[in-house]
């Protein structure tokens, strides 16, 4: 009888460990370590997600920044080699490159246009008798009056030296060969006093029509053809 107790009691006890046993790994502390890990890993991914989003955006818009500024820094440059800097106009390569823009605006829109060349008179004298200075301050006067004289859609440039251009918008053939007159005119009223004298400069201007079939290296040699057979008609006037 005692043996068969003990048997019993033995049986009965590796039953309740078999039925413990499965309880014990569900909820063993192996697997909740483990599962706290995995999380704190997933949390740090995404944190390490987000900085380096974060990063990338700063370094875009830095990017972004230096790109904005590179470019007004190329638009400064352009301006500058394509302006006059004693004048503040056009320089010979800026009008040439708006006139070229135009040409092809007037070929696509049929719209009209002048160029009138205009070639100072008596610089050279004025230079040569009061100094560069004074005929700097001869220009820039010429060139205020020139501005009076046309619209705010109207070009002017320096084709170099004594030697200027007209761009004008919708102006007829006769148009525009009065404005050259009156640019000759308004040019012919100035007068300067260097050292107590009194002296004039005067212009003579040319006048070539823009039409849809110009090109612009053709427009401004007839352009500059017909300042010189001016210049030398003012000539032979001058000494009638």
């Amino acid at each position: 009888m005692r043996m068969k107790k003990k048997t019993t009691a033995a049986a009965s006890g590796a039953a309740k460990r078999r039925k413990g046993a499965p309880a014990a790994r569900k909820s063993g502390p192996g697997r909740t370590a483990a599962k706290g890990t995995g999380a704190k890993a997933a949390g740090t991914e995404a944190s390490t997600r987000g900085a380096v989003a974060s990063g990338d955006k700063s370094t875009i818009r830095r990017l972004r920044a230096q790109l904005a500024r590179a470019q007004a820094r190329i638009e400064e440059l352009q301006a500058s080699a394509e302006t006059d800097f004693l004048l503040d106009i056009l320089n010979r390569r800026g009008f040439e490159r708006e006139l070229v823009r135009s040409l092809s605006f007037i070929k696509r829109y049929q719209a009209s246009g002048a160029l009138v060349v205009l070639d100072v008179d008596r610089l050279k004298p004025i230079n040569d008798a009061f100094g560069h200075a004074a005929g700097d301050e001869v220009l820039k006067t010429i060139v205020a009056a020139i501005s009076d004289q046309v619209r705010a859609s109207d070009v002017i440039g320096r084709l170099g030296g004594d030697e200027f251009a007209v761009l004008l918008w919708n102006l007829s053939e006769t148009d525009a060969r009065a404005k050259a007159a009156a640019l000759e005119e308004a040019i012919d009223r100035l007068t300067f006093v260097f050292r107590g004298s009194r002296v004039t400069a005067g212009a003579s201007a040319g006048v070539a029509i823009l039409t849809a079939h110009s090109d612009a290296d053709r427009v401004l040699d007839e352009a500059d053809r017909a300042m010189y057979v001016r210049k030398a008609q003012r000539r032979h006037e001058s000494s009638s």
